[in-house]
């Protein structure tokens, strides 16, 4: 495999991506502008820090390093805060990506995944989710995120751009060696929030809706490792690479697990209870959410190999207990 450029390589799901490609012999460039990534979680020695709308350093990059290959993560991707600046979401999710993937192509990039989301679906009927179940816009982020894979179809069909749009689920976990983990400022993820509360470093947890149409009330949702969704993406470039056909996979386990369940299940782990609060639904929470990743494990022979509750919960406890400010320590 040639060089690749990843964007948002300083983030979380980025970093890890970073982390395999590295491992697999894969000359790895990162180009993030560290407004939610941290510098510490560059796994390569070739960092650009700079934003994806800046056309001539995108240029330059692709150009220095004979880059063929790109995968793209840069994004912002809080809901709420979709809802409150759609502005925001579509200019720095949609137009900034429309202005990099340009940029790439005319410097001679051929091959992008592009990380995408389950939110594209929207409101779902209640069964696993196919890649062929209907698209729905509910909420800004997942707008911003389709148009981008619209964007990405139209460069195939009239370029010849080779492309994969991945629609993960509820990336969880980290690093298996501890060495990387989940840092969000503000932190909105169930799992650290969880573990965060364990730890001391929060009074309380707040759960969003206790009335849902599920057996505990809570939300159902399907955890997936990050380090099993940065294997896709390398798995999903090798594909490109070698000729496969452009599309969209979902990215998942088929297993759902509802919010008091993984509560209970961190309750258990770290061996007391946590202190927690029920509060009003969130605007645009689903009742269920699960996937059915069936089309990527046969076209890429890949599977979730460490997304087993056990093993996505002792990773977080493994990263959050050691690096209680996150980053910062």
């Amino acid at each position: 495999m040639n060089e690749v450029l990843v964007t948002g390589g300083a983030g979380y799901i980025g970093s890890h991506a970073v982390q395999e490609l590295i491992r697999a012999g894969v000359k790895t460039v990162v180009l993030d502008n560290l407004s939610s990534g941290h510098l510490k979680a560059v796994r390569c020695p070739c960092f650009y820090q700079g934003d994806i709308a800046d056309s001539a350093l995108v240029k330059h990059i692709i150009t220095r390093h004979k880059i063929r290959s790109v995968i793209h993560f840069a994004a912002r991707s809080l809901v709420a805060e979709s809802y409150a600046r759609p502005e925001l979401y579509f200019y720095e999710n949609t137009v900034k990506s429309f202005m990099f993937l340009e940029a790439a192509r005319q410097a001679g990039a051929e091959n992008i995944v592009f990380s995408s989301t389950a939110a594209v679906y929207g409101n779902p009927p209640p069964g696993p989710i196919t890649e062929r179940t209907g698209l729905e816009s509910v909420n800004p982020y997942g707008a911003s995120k389709r148009m981008i894979e619209d964007y990405l179809e139209w460069m195939g069909k009239v370029h010849q751009t080779s492309w994969v749009a991945l629609r993960y689920f509820n990336a969880a976990g980290s690093s298996l060696d501890g060495s990387l983990g989940e840092d969000h400022r503000p932190e909105t993820h169930l799992i650290p929030l969880v573990m965060h509360t364990a730890l001391g470093l929060r009074p309380e947890l707040s759960i969003y809706g206790s009335d849902y149409p599920t057996p505990d009330g809570t939300c159902i949702r399907d955890y997936i490792n990050v380090v099993d969704l940065a294997r896709a993406h390398v798995k999903a470039l090798e594909g490109l690479e070698q000729g496969m056909a452009s599309g969209v996979f979902n990215l998942g386990t088929g297993q759902g697990y509802s919010v008091m369940e993984i509560i209970e299940k961190t309750c258990r782990l770290v061996g007391h209870e946590l202190p927690m609060t029920f509060k009003e639904r969130r605007n645009g929470d689903p009742p269920i959410l699960v996937a059915d990743s069936s089309e990527i494990r046969s076209a890429l022979d890949w599977f979730p190999q460490y997304s087993d509750l056990d093993t996505i919960l002792g990773s977080a406890w493994k990263w959050h207990s050691k690096h209680l400010s996150g980053y910062s320590l």
